[in-house]
């Protein structure tokens, strides 16, 4: 078919065809994911730099996060609807391309020394990503048995959170202790132009990994191997609740794991909780993501033989806990409590996601842009819970969220079970 696109019956026949090629492919894609993790998590150091380095309140910096996760919410369906047409690979190649583009334009960002030329860059760079997440995601939940998709997402989202962890100690030397020391030396333009490095390095890496995927050989398959029951019929996407729920699920999970992680410098300096400085209070970042990353391969083996439902509602509730903690507490209780979210975070996204697409077959495709759309999430929770810091207090806002948190309990327990309405 025009576009490399195949039926839901040569998909299910290529899956049992060569698992060698599968373990490949497999291989390949969790390079993508570890690099789209390292820069979603370089926002956590981006937000206090620019807070700094422009003089910005809370709701201000949160832009950031606006701009990065609403190219989410513009880019998913047209990536979705281009993925079709060209096939996941050419979708993969393309995001990568967008995505090196979006970290060069950092570089004249930095030097004109504006704030909107720098979430212009960060809405590029997140286009590619999204285009990214659309083509890889159903992929990996293709190659290998309907049955482990959970699984499967939850190991190689450890990748991606293999890179969540990294980054923080990237940005804190090569941005924030570069940047520190612009600000000893009364320097602003110095301080905005310890990103140009970092970000030219990582459009190089980016756009050799294009070169290098345009040039595998991976299985063509461009339908998620599943229950083909809607073969022959289509059905409404928005009369499947659970991809509707599954929807709201992965709107409030990225709103509640990006504001936290965009705050943590942040709470981490105050007083009451750590005092410490951001360039310290940056390698502490690697706790929180770290935890997913530990969290994401215990999960794939848990739900191996524990309900996905079941355990994301009792990661859920351990979240809740941990961020009423967070609040109610200080000093050494605090800090710990907080990062150890991130634990608990761990097969939150891959587990909604994969849960919104069962047994919808040759439909996954569509419901996955839907999904991806879902992720403008990122993009105005944390901007809420930024006025309410403003407006409140720093630690009082992260109730926000706790109320994220409680849906995904209900959905895990409830809201995930197949059904049309």
């Amino acid at each position: 078919m025009a576009g490399g696109q195949v039926t839901m019956g040569e998909a299910q026949a290529s899956v049992g065809k060569s698992a060698g090629d599968y373990r490949f492919a497999l291989t390949a894609l969790t390079v993508l994911f570890f690099m789209w993790g390292f820069l979603t998590c370089l926002n956590d150091i981006l937000i206090p730099h620019l807070k700094a380095v422009f003089d910005l309140n809370y709701t201000q910096a949160m832009l950031i996060q606006f701009c990065f996760f609403g190219a989410y919410f513009t880019v998913s369906l047209p990536a979705g609807a281009l993925v079709k047409r060209i096939g996941f690979q050419r979708g993969i190649v393309g995001g990568l391309a967008v995505a090196a583009v979006g970290c060069l334009l950092f570089y004249p960002a930095a030097g004109y020394q504006a704030y909107p030329l720098f979430l212009a860059a960060l809405f590029v760079l997140a286009s590619g990503i999204t285009l990214l997440q659309v083509s890889a995601n159903p992929y990996v939940a293709a190659l290998g048995d309907p049955n482990t998709a959970s699984s499967r997402l939850t190991m190689t989202q450890a990748f991606n959170s293999l890179g969540t962890t990294v980054a923080p100690f990237f940005g804190g030397v090569l941005i924030l202790a570069a940047a520190a020391k612009g600000m000893e030396a009364m320097d602003p333009q110095a301080q905005a132009q310890s990103v140009q490095v970092p970000y030219l390095m990582l459009a190089a890496v980016l756009a050799v990994l294009a070169v290098v995927f345009s040039r595998l050989k991976l299985p063509e398959l461009n339908a998620v191997a599943g229950d083909d029951h809607n073969e022959g019929e289509s059905v409404s996407l928005w009369s499947q609740s659970h991809l509707v729920l599954g929807a709201i699920g992965i709107f409030v999970y990225v709103g509640a794991e990006v504001s936290i992680g965009s705050l943590l410098v942040n709470f981490l300096g105050l007083d009451s909780v750590a005092g410490m400085e951001e360039s310290r209070a940056a390698h502490f970042i690697a706790f929180y993501w770290g935890g997913a990353m530990v969290g994401r391969f215990i999960g794939a083996v848990v739900m191996r033989s524990v309900s996905p439902g079941a355990v994301l509602g009792f990661n859920g509730l351990a979240a809740i806990f941990l961020v009423f903690t967070a609040i109610a507490g200080s000093g050494a209780l605090a800090m710990w409590a907080i990062l150890l979210v991130g634990l608990f975070n761990s097969i939150m996204f891959p587990t909604i996601f994969s849960l919104a697409l069962q047994g919808l077959g040759k439909q996954a495709g569509q419901a996955s842009g839907l999904l991806c759309l879902a992720i403008v999430g990122g993009a105005l929770v944390p901007l809420l819970q930024g006025a309410v810091a403003d407006n409140l207090g720093l630690q009082i806002s992260f109730l926000v969220p706790v109320a994220c948190y409680a849906y995904i309990v209900f959905y895990g327990l409830k809201g995930c079970r197949a059904r049309t309405t």
